[in-house]
């Protein structure tokens, strides 16, 4: 209601709006769920890429055979606490009726599914071991072990990054982890497989989460957005696929942020490309063709370019590795240029370039590439000046021979000289060979 009397300055009371102009205030809708909780899998068939894993647990469960520990492990973001809520449900579903066993396809509407879906269940109990890693945590779990289910048919217990526990608690799991009462079943779930004791391996069944391919994280982004009802390229889905490095979860987050900038509208190529900092593709393409043509002023030019764009220094000489490493495969398995799965840029213009180029040279720059990136991530050096010095070497070195190269034109111009001299008792002499005005190798005798 509006203030009566004068306002606090002696300015005139307001006047408040008439019934029909008061405009009602919208409903509260619920907070914003993200796209990787939105569509987590919830059962064994919406897991992508992991078909072995798949096919071994509903094997088990067919035939009745459900260990009572297992260890996933795999980068983030492939479904490894994920996996183990599905196994959490799918031991503990009771059915439609309340009268089914443990199944490989839960039902997902009786109270058991139900709670555990909405993480409310007494007996699934998830512990993250790097806040709760000492011997005392380790010690309330084991006191935890004594008392049988309080609702569901079999207790869970889901360690994720269970590699930071420490040796004490590791040494305190194993009597519980290899001989636990019938009714309780351990998932443990890790990133760092080589950091979990033999000892702890051995009483479990690992199993080793894929990274998800290029294609499939693309079709499955792809039907997302259907879902969403957002438009997005074909380019842009690429991107976000390739950006994700084989992680659900992490491609998820990049399609959100997709779709956020898009404001609503189409996501494009150019907006992904935009987002993640990334150079065009083809003028990675006119990169490498000036720096493998010695044309550093041309080079330097592009470099700028991509400078205006927004592209991060550091992810244009990764762009340029990458395209190394695809044009070695080129030159080393021709019929590459004939997959479909590559973009129509890199298989037609890729496979012209890398027929210009040798594996010796290409595996020069590879080197030099990789270490370009390690200057350019050292701290306190600017890196967009570090950049433009490893695109000057890799254009003064790219059209000099490589040291075969030189031993076989000076075998053949040469004739003796070229052959290895003998050295003083008896050793192998060393082998000079000059080009460009300097000294490319040089051997002392042994």
């Amino acid at each position: 209601p509006a203030p009566e009397g004068p306002g606090l300055f002696g300015d005139p009371a307001p006047v408040a709006p008439p019934p029909a102009a008061v405009v009602p205030a919208p409903a509260p809708s619920g907070p914003y769920r993200v796209l990787a909780r939105k569509y987590r899998p919830t059962h064994f068939d919406d897991l992508i890429g992991q078909e072995a894993l798949v096919r071994t647990l509903r094997n088990a469960f067919a035939q009745g055979r459900v260990h009572h520990a297992f260890l996933l492990t795999g980068v983030r973001g492939v479904g490894k606490t994920t996996t183990a809520r599905i196994i959490a449900r799918a031991l503990n579903c009771v059915g439609v009726d309340g009268r089914g066993g443990p199944t490989a396809d839960p039902c997902g509407v009786c109270p058991e599914c139900q709670a555990i879906l909405k993480d409310r269940h007494p007996d699934v109990v998830e512990m993250d071991a790097a806040s709760n890693r000492g011997i005392d945590d380790v010690r309330e779990l084991r006191e935890a072990l004594r008392f049988r289910p309080a609702q569901g048919r079999q207790k869970v217990f889901i360690l994720d990054e269970v590699h930071m526990l420490t040796d004490q608690a590791f040494n305190a799991l194993l009597k519980s982890l290899e001989e636990p009462p019938p009714s309780v079943t351990f998932v443990l779930a890790t990133t760092e497989l080589r950091k979990v004791p033999v000892t702890i391996r051995s009483r479990c069944q690992t199993f080793s989460l894929r990274r998800v391919p290029v294609e499939v994280l693309r079709a499955h982004f792809g039907r997302i957005a259907e879902k969403e009802g957002v438009a997005v390229d074909a380019e842009a889905l690429g991107m976000v696929a390739r950006a994700a490095d084989g992680s659900v979860r992490d491609g998820l987050s990049l399609l959100d942020q997709a779709i956020g900038l898009a404001g609503g509208g189409a996501v494009t190529g150019e907006s992904v490309r935009d987002m993640l900092g990334l150079a065009d593709r083809f003028l990675v393409f006119d990169l490498m063709e000036a720096v493998m043509d010695g044309k550093v002023a041309d080079a330097l030019a592009i470099l700028d370019r991509t400078h205006e764009v927004g592209a991060d220094p550091l992810a244009v000489l990764q762009d340029l590795t990458d395209l190394t490493h695809l044009l070695t495969r080129f030159r080393a398995a021709p019929a590459l240029k004939d997959d479909t799965t590559l973009p129509e840029a890199e298989r037609t213009r890729g496979s012209a370039l890398a027929m210009r180029l040798s594996v010796p040279t290409l595996g020069r720059a590879w080197q030099m590439l990789l270490k370009g990136i390690a200057e350019v991530q050292q701290e306190g050096i600017d890196r967009r000046a570090a950049a433009e010095m490893v695109l000057i070497r890799l254009a003064h070195v790219a059209d000099l021979p490589t040291p075969g190269e030189i031993v076989k034109r000076l075998a053949e111009d040469g004739g003796g000289d070229a052959a290895p001299r003998p050295a003083p008792g008896g050793g192998s002499g060393g082998l000079r060979a000059m080009a460009g005005g300097g000294v490319v190798a040089s051997a002392a005798p042994v």
